[in-house]
């Protein structure tokens, strides 16, 4: 499994890099309307080729198709697993031969009812008894976003269940600005 991550958002030539990807990724990097969210696009992107020539020898752009719920997969390479995210401070790709989902998520306040929603009691207990209740309601979040990218449903109605250990191998990240979290099977 590879993991890359950047901070390196504003840190390359947006038009070359556009010119270096695939026509598929470059049509929906221009959807973005603002320059961070088509950076944002591109970086994970030149991420995600990265991490396929380092751990696959493959150098030519990927192509990607969807499942029913959106989760992407290379055409051609069904026996490789990816996934992205990003958040306004980074931008993270994990690359395996099993199934995988990665979330990164900017530290921010944390609303009371966005944690009821989505949050069992004992996610709850945890985050109101944390020096940083709003780190560690991220570190749960992207666990949970993480969970739900592998098991490539969207985002489910039970979110309250969907971290489970036994089932899945966590690892979790955090910066000052940002968490990421890598979810793969045990």
């Amino acid at each position: 499994m590879r993991v890359l991550v950047s901070e390196d958002i504003w840190d390359f030539d947006l038009e070359a890099a556009l010119g270096e990807i695939s026509v598929q990724r470059r049509e929906q990097a221009l959807k973005f309307r603002h320059e961070q969210g088509q950076r944002l696009c591109v970086l994970a992107y030149q991420l995600l080729k990265q991490g396929l020539r380092e751990a696959y020898g493959i150098t030519e752009n990927p192509i990607f198709e969807y499942n029913e719920h959106g989760k992407p997969s290379i055409v051609g390479h069904p026996d490789i697993f990816f996934n992205l995210s990003h958040c306004k401070e980074a931008v993270a790709c994990v690359v395996s031969d099993q199934p995988v989902g990665i979330d990164v998520e900017s530290i921010r306040e944390y609303k009371e009812s966005l944690v009821r929603y989505t949050m069992n009691d004992a996610e709850t207990q945890q985050i109101e008894s944390a020096d940083n209740p709003a780190s560690a309601f991220i570190r749960l979040w992207t666990m949970k976003e993480a969970t739900m990218k592998l098991m490539g449903t969207g985002i489910s109605n039970d979110m309250k269940t969907v971290i489970d250990t036994d089932r899945y191998q966590y690892t979790t990240v955090e910066k000052t600005q940002y968490t990421y979290t890598v979810c793969s099977c045990v």
